[in-house]
């Protein structure tokens, strides 16, 4: 019993630790400006970015119309039951909002955030792209940009100013699967 007096303490110390500098993400320059920007999947519903992505997808919209990023990314692959993979419907919402179609690059095979970014990094190794923004939802990039950053990817973090979780029940939710997430990376660099 006396280990579990001081084991189950830690522990919980340690998750709400975690939990903490998740929650308070990475570092953020405001304006800073990239030669990209890399747009994390999420899931489309049929050929439509769920309203998690089309935050993501705006915000990387809104990066180029400031002229903070010349190329957008747009990663993600096709889930079953969707009828295009999370990238095209990325592109074919910024084209519609006016981004030229030859800004924008996708891959189409990633399934995982990990994945995301290897994708993410050979594109922009291939257009000759050196750094970029990583844009996805405050509480995933500070997974986001730990893994960047093992992949040696020149990334800082942009994170939609607006987000559909805003309430402390879907909140906690996501958080709590952030932080599992971060132990996976952790144990297994994935």
């Amino acid at each position: 019993m006396k280990i579990a007096r001081i084991v189950v303490p830690a522990i919980i110390g340690w998750v709400g630790a975690v939990s903490y500098w998740i929650a308070v993400g990475p570092d953020e320059a405001p304006e800073a400006s990239a030669d990209a920007a890399v747009v994390l999947g999420a899931a489309v519903d049929g050929d439509t970015p769920s309203p998690v992505f089309r935050e993501r997808i705006a915000h990387a919209i809104d990066l180029h119309q400031q002229g903070r990023v010349s190329t957008l990314i747009f990663t993600g692959g096709q889930a079953e039951g969707d009828t295009v993979a999370e990238s095209e419907a990325g592109r074919a919402m910024a084209i519609e909002a006016g981004v030229p179609a030859e800004a924008i690059l996708i891959e189409t095979d990633s399934l995982t955030t990990m994945q995301n970014l290897v994708d993410a990094q050979l594109l922009m190794r291939d257009a000759g792209l050196e750094n970029a923004l990583i844009v996805s939802d405050p509480l995933h990039l500070r997974r986001a940009t730990e893994m960047a950053e093992a992949l040696g990817l020149d990334a800082q973090a942009s994170a939609t100013p607006t987000t559909r979780y805003q309430t402390l029940g879907t909140q906690a939710p996501f958080l709590a699967r952030e932080v599992y997430f971060m132990h996976h990376f952790w144990l297994f660099g994935e």
